[in-house]
């Protein structure tokens, strides 16, 4: 979910070739959850393989992965710990939701209403433990590495692209830049002719470069008015105060610039008070949990046994489709690696 700040983020468009050889931390949760939603039937339902467990995760992750390794990129996946408490109500509303969802789905289905199955399906979508792992355990195949935090991802995400490890953070949310990352990719995932919901059109989406110091200097903030302006938008750990977007928010905090006086004041405008938790969520953005231990960042060569065994053998997935995605991916990468060598000796 996360924040909407897109109303006030200067994006430059870039195209995949702008990030080749550079490490991108990308948010690993929220690329599960657009595979999920996205690699499905008309009516909604999830590509299964044989047994009847959903698979769009995985094939998702492996051949999107597989074609942006293949383009030079050189991704690193963080993966969400636990929770901080403050955002167990969001998650509590959001199992609710999910399981509403899931029987409108039914009843669209039943009423052969495709476009609304399709939708309420997406809505309904489960990402389990068990797709962690294995997704997890299919990146390790691939040689593609992974972060695990301790607990927002995309606080690590940031931490990682503010201490060097890696040029960027990618995700299709903005929470990233609260976290204090310096650079934001979007789009980076879903990048090539997109559908517009609940419109017959298409859109050609493609990579946005959102820089934090160059968003904040325009709008004349500083990173901890830009965490308040997120907290009166709506974060994933708190509600927002209705009728305040970004652009209102935007204007609040140039007139009250401290955490007080912006509570006082929409106290008073809007009859609306924060949650007794917000001093802990605006203090999370600023100090989240973090693990500092990573130092290093390895990409290697891919198994191909290991993601055979997992892809083809476990969930019935072509053999020759994933053989010949991997050495594709392999071959790129050795060219890659070997120019880069020789290059050094000129």
């Amino acid at each position: 979910m996360g924040v909407d700040l897109g109303d006030l983020a200067i994006k430059h468009k870039a195209s995949i070739a702008d990030f080749s050889g550079k490490p991108i931390a990308i948010d690993g949760m929220n690329m599960l959850y657009q595979f999920l939603a996205s690699i499905r039937q008309e009516d909604g339902t999830p590509l299964k393989d044989f047994k009847g467990r959903v698979t769009g995760h995985l094939s998702g992750l492996f051949y999107r992965t597989a074609k942006l390794a293949s383009e030079g990129v050189k991704l690193v996946y963080v993966f969400d710990g636990t929770p901080p408490e403050f955002k167990e109500r969001e998650l509590a509303e959001r199992r609710e939701a999910k399981k509403e969802a899931a029987i409108k789905w039914k009843k669209a289905v039943e009423e052969e209403k495709l476009e609304e199955a399709r939708r309420y399906a997406q809505a309904s979508m489960k990402l389990t433990r068990e797709m962690v792992g294995e997704s997890k355990e299919l990146l390790s195949g691939m040689g593609i590495p992974w972060v695990q935090a301790p607990s927002e991802g995309e606080a690590e995400a940031a931490w990682m692209v503010e201490k060097g490890l890696c040029y960027a953070s990618a995700s299709q949310d903005y929470d990233s830049l609260l976290f204090g990352s310096p650079v934001l990719v979007r789009n980076l995932s879903i990048t090539g002719k997109r559908k517009v919901p609940r419109q017959n059109r298409y859109v050609n989406v493609v990579p946005e470069i959102i820089r934090l110091e160059e968003m904040l200097g325009e709008l004349g903030i500083s990173r901890e008015q830009l965490i308040l302006i997120g907290l009166m938008a709506g974060t994933d750990f708190n509600e927002g105060v209705r009728g305040v977007g970004p652009k209102t928010g935007l204007k609040i905090v140039k007139e009250h610039t401290t955490f007080e006086e912006v509570k006082e004041y929409v106290k008073e405008k809007y009859e609306y008070e924060f949650e007794e938790y917000i001093d802990k969520v605006y203090e999370f953005f600023l100090n989240p949990p973090l693990e500092k231990e990573v130092r290093e960042i390895k990409w290697r060569e891919a198994d191909q046994e290991r993601v055979l065994k997992l892809l083809v053998e476990e969930h019935d997935f072509s053999g020759e489709r994933v053989s010949k995605t991997l050495e594709n991916m392999s071959g790129v990468i050795r060219e890659a690696e070997s120019q880069r060598t020789l290059d050094k000796w000129f």
